[in-house]
């Protein structure tokens, strides 16, 4: 199992770490009492080292329609054994992909999601016009936040550009024939940047069965924006100085064509 595997599945989950909460919390259901599912174990981040000049060398990639076992060996690696079950499959890349296409947009549909919900259920405070966001929602999320916190952004950057053509390739299968993954994933990251930062109490309303924000600018966010807001406003801050920090990493790399 190659090592550039691992580090591309550190560059994926960062990125579908902002997909986790979309559907599984403002648009959730108000859910049951219930045990919360565990959540993964920290990750110990990599020593550092320099991207390389190059395109590091190493095994051949798979095909890309029999990527899956490789991907999930290398998560058991990543996270423990065990991590395999939060992974949906089959395509597992075509997931992440498509995932990641959806994030600027106004919703990304649940057949989509490459991975199974966060535990824990999505915590409220207030009823009526005083129903927000509880300050305890956050606690879902921290310690992949904190994992996210713990990726070296350099050898991420340097897995990524080793294992680009299966992301390209399943981004063009996608429905863009000519496009490039990494514009796209550079425009995810900029939108994710631009994302909102209210003041909590973050107000709610359920109009059906789903709750959305009072705010109707924070309604009309993207996706992604969404579940930022979601994330608390001190992990919305680690996240995105993380993405700010792959932002730069990611300008002027030149991958593989």
């Amino acid at each position: 199992m190659s090592a550039a595997w691992k580090g591309t599945l550190a560059v994926v989950g960062l990125f579908v770490l902002v997909a986790l909460g979309y559907w599984y919390s403002v648009r959730e259901r108000p859910a049951a009492p219930g045990p919360a599912a565990p959540a993964p174990a920290p990750v110990s981040a990599p020593a550092s080292t320099e991207p390389p000049k190059s395109a590091p060398t190493g095994p051949a990639l798979p095909p890309l329609a029999q990527s899956d076992d490789e991907i999930l060996g290398a998560i058991v690696q990543l996270l423990g054994s065990g991590a395999e079950r939060y992974v949906l499959r089959p395509g597992i890349v075509h997931r992440i992909v498509a995932t990641l296409d959806n994030l600027p947009r106004s919703r990304v549909p649940l057949q989509l999601s490459p991975l199974r919900p966060v535990g824990g259920a999505f915590a409220t405070t207030g009823s009526g016009t005083s129903l927000a966001i509880s300050p305890d929602n956050a606690e879902r999320y921290s310690r992949y936040v904190a994992w996210v916190g713990a990726i070296d952004t350099s050898r991420l950057v340097a897995a990524y550009r080793r294992d680009y053509p299966l992301f390209r390739q399943a981004y063009r299968e996608l429905g863009y024939p000519t496009g490039e993954f990494n514009d796209r994933l550079i425009e995810v990251i900029d939108d994710l940047l631009e994302a909102p930062q209210p003041e909590p109490p973050v107000k709610l309303v359920v109009p059906r069965a789903m709750f959305e924000y009072a705010d109707p600018a924070l309604q009309d966010a993207s996706a992604g924006q969404k579940l930022l807001i979601r994330l608390g406003p001190e992990n919305e801050l680690r996240v995105k100085a993380k993405l700010r920090e792959l932002r730069r990493a990611l300008d002027g790399v030149e991958l593989p064509r």
